[in-house]
């Protein structure tokens, strides 16, 4: 495998940056997480749209014009012949001094690494997951914006321990008020007498690309959307439940908390949806 890092592509084992380098002394950068399929890079525009809103959010200045990156995006593929699979697209802050300042920092990272993807085990498509909820909490929006997708994941990484200490794959977390925010790596929506619901971005949740491709499937779909507050209750009665992101794509969750959610199987709303998203993502992106 090659990875490209500012405009060389290294074998892997060659992939390197300093250990001064401010995004691992401090989590102090950014990144995306992007599939590309059969050929076309889902959403690129859109990643990189992020990307951007994430850089000028924590003031990082990028010395890479969007079309720079875009290419770099569709040469790391092409270099590793990645036809289907994930792209992780990494802006570090660069070198710097032992202290928090980005003042002493030079050379921002470009870091893209092109491979397979593990993805989610297919019976849980077919058969649905079960989740809880864990006591780490989302980060407050006042502390950290959760639009910024920086290289500090801390927080959710601890949900996810939490998570797999007690055996599941995956969590919900809530913010500060006690409502839910999203998942350790995914969004999640609920579907009530026919109505689909996620939470807001004020929340303390990500505004996913998944997520977004999941209600454009649902307005081609007729399926009516609510953005709204959800507490746990609102979870544990729904009548179908599924999580999104970039990896999982669309999974059912069949069980939160050890409620049953509806008859506990995927139900039909989230079953047309994640047909239709699985048919739309190999026509919206760029291909390589």
């Amino acid at each position: 495998m090659k990875v490209y890092i500012n405009g060389t592509l290294f074998e892997q084992q060659d992939a390197k940056i300093s250990v001064f380098d401010h995004g691992l002394l401090y989590g102090d950068g950014i990144f995306e997480g992007i599939r590309i399929y059969d050929g076309c890079i889902y959403r690129l525009e859109e990643h990189l749209e992020r990307l951007e809103k994430s850089a000028r959010a924590i003031v990082l200045e990028l010395p890479w014009t969007r079309a720079e990156i875009s290419d770099a995006v569709v040469q790391s593929c092409r270099a590793n012949n990645l036809k289907s699979g994930y792209i992780r697209l990494i802006v570090t802050r660069g070198v710097g001094s032992l202290g928090l300042s980005p003042k002493t920092c030079s050379d921002p990272q470009l870091i893209i690494i092109a491979d397979k993807i593990s993805l989610y085990p297919e019976e849980f498509y077919t058969h649905g997951l079960k989740i809880i909820t864990v006591a780490t909490r989302r980060n407050n929006p006042a502390a950290l914006p959760p639009m910024v997708k920086s290289l500090n994941y801390l927080n959710n990484i601890m949900a996810k321990i939490d998570a797999q200490n007690a055996g599941f794959m995956e969590a919900l977390m809530l913010n500060d008020e006690g409502n839910v925010a999203e998942c350790t790596g995914d969004n999640f929506f609920l579907v009530d007498k026919g109505t689909l619901i996620t939470p807001p971005v004020s929340s303390g949740s990500l505004a996913g690309i998944t997520r977004g491709g999941v209600i454009d499937a649902a307005k081609e779909l007729g399926i009516p959307l609510k953005e709204m507050t959800v507490n746990r209750y609102d979870v544990w009665v729904s009548d179908e439940m599924f999580l999104t992101g970039t990896a999982a794509e669309l999974v059912p969750v069949i069980e939160v908390d050890a409620r049953r959610i509806g008859d506990g199987k995927p139900g039909p709303i989230t079953l047309k949806l994640l047909e239709v998203f699985r048919r739309k993502v190999r026509c919206e992106g760029r291909m390589i």
